[in-house]
């Protein structure tokens, strides 16, 4: 299970604008906002986008100035291969270490849509029994019962967190990861798909 919520794509016009930096060519710019607010490129400024984006990393600077912030939720499974996507991203997380024990564990709290059905029955007697650690942990705030719970909390435990990411990381993350087999994958690159303009400047179709 994967979600993407609250996305926000910004500085999508000075990247534009520097991207014309180097041949002083700022009179050709023809984009502009919408009644809507959103910054719409025009024939010329997409035709230079698409063509730098073309030329590859060297030449395609602006992409790294178009800034991604999205809240993202996910399991720890997949957020232990997501951190191999360290450069140009920031993320802030919800805590296990200090609010785990903050609200009741749910069977929803955990990714489970491909468990079988005696894995699922299995997972849900694992929820139970972190429930009442959490109780007792509440009552007594015994050490030991909080390291139960972090010690013994599923990779599929699903996380939130608000990440910060600019097009040319989603350039890599898209094509090192559209074939993967874990489904969270294809969910975050769908969801890449719907991004402004993410055909010419992140995908690289015509």
């Amino acid at each position: 299970m994967l979600n993407c919520e609250r996305t926000s794509v910004m500085n999508i016009e000075n990247a534009i604008r520097g991207a014309r930096n180097p041949m002083n060519s700022w009179d050709r710019m023809d984009s502009g906002y919408n009644e809507d607010g959103e910054y719409i490129l025009g024939p010329n400024d997409l035709g230079l986008a698409k063509r730098l984006r073309k030329a590859g990393s060297d030449h395609r600077k602006y992409i790294r100035q178009i800034l991604v912030s999205v809240d993202i939720t996910a399991p720890i499974y997949w957020w232990k291969e997501y951190d191999t996507y360290k450069v140009s991203t920031v993320a802030n997380s919800t805590s296990t270490m200090h609010k785990i024990h903050s609200k009741p564990f749910e069977l929803e709290d955990f990714s489970h849509d491909h468990m079988t059905e005696g894995t699922l029955a299995f997972m849900e007697t694992v929820v139970a029994e972190m429930e009442k650690i959490r109780l007792r942990y509440i009552e007594n705030k015994k050490k030991e019962d909080w390291y139960d719970l972090i010690q013994l909390l599923p990779s599929s435990y699903n996380q939130m967190r608000t990440c910060t990411l600019n097009y040319e990381t989603l350039i890599n993350i898209y094509f090192a990861r559209r074939s993967h087999k874990l489904e969270e994958w294809h969910a975050l690159c769908r969801w890449i798909e719907t991004l402004p303009y993410a055909k010419e400047l992140i995908i690289g179709e015509e």
